[in-house]
């Protein structure tokens, strides 16, 4: 990936995904009369609402689920679409952002854990892409494996831009209602990627240097289905206490 020279804080970017396509990661986990539907996957938020409508019909039509579900998967949807909107037009904080991505997730029987650094300023960057690079390396056979993989980098992106709206308000609340010489704290993303930046410069990517594969090993582990069902089983303890 060709990354973009480096944003000024002078000319602040609106709200958007800091990737080649501006998705919104979605997540699904609804259950209703014992059935449980639990999905994640990316929307374009360019698209007309009524395309929600037809897609949770579908997908209960698809999977067999309860005309219930209907109603739950749309609303579910429509909320965090809604969510997403509402940053839109909002001034985003810009500069050398080089920050810490970590994956630890399981699609069906494949365990994946590993950890690297990307580049907010790289607005080429394409986590789907990442994703399928990262399997076919790995030898990752289960088609479902990519795209969790790159749910989850969008999912911890997507936060990241949202500290970076709010950053950007408190600066322009300071410059209004404080004295320029105050400091105002560096929101957490900031300030980690402030000290990634101390300790392998700002010219770090997404690419792994050789001298970081020690720390960097991506793991990938294929649980038996007695492991599976003792992790669903405390996944679903966990998802009940929750609730």
């Amino acid at each position: 990936m060709k990354p973009l020279p480096s944003t000024s804080s002078k000319n602040p970017v609106k709200f958007r995904m800091p990737t080649a396509d501006n998705l919104v990661p979605i997540r699904l986990d609804i259950e209703i009369d014992g059935h449980r539907f639990k999905d994640a996957f990316t929307w374009n938020p360019s698209d007309p609402d009524s395309e929600v409508v037809v897609f949770a019909k579908r997908t209960v039509k698809d999977l067999k689920l309860p005309p219930a579900f209907i109603t739950q998967i749309a609303q579910s949807i429509q909320s965090q679409l809604a969510e997403f909107r509402s940053f839109e037009g909002q001034d985003m904080q810009t500069g050398e952002k080089i920050v810490p991505i970590k994956l630890d997730l399981r699609v069906n029987h494949t365990l994946i854990k590993d950890q690297f650094l990307w580049d907010l300023n790289n607005l080429e960057s394409d986590p789907e892409e990442f994703a399928r690079t990262f399997c076919k390396d790995l030898g990752v056979e289960d088609p479902e494996v990519g795209p969790a993989i790159a749910v989850a980098i969008r999912e911890q992106l997507y936060e990241i831009a949202i500290q970076s709206v709010t950053s950007a308000r408190e600066t322009r609340i300071s410059k209004k209602g404080r004295r320029g010489a105050e400091h105002i704290p560096a929101s957490k993303a900031s300030g980690t990627a402030l000290d990634l930046m101390k300790l392998f410069g700002n010219k770090s990517s997404i690419i792994r240097k050789r001298r970081e594969w020690d720390v960097y090993e991506p793991i990938v582990d294929i649980l038996s289905n007695e492991e599976v069902d003792v992790l669903e089983a405390r996944e679903d303890r966990n998802a009940r206490r929750i609730d």
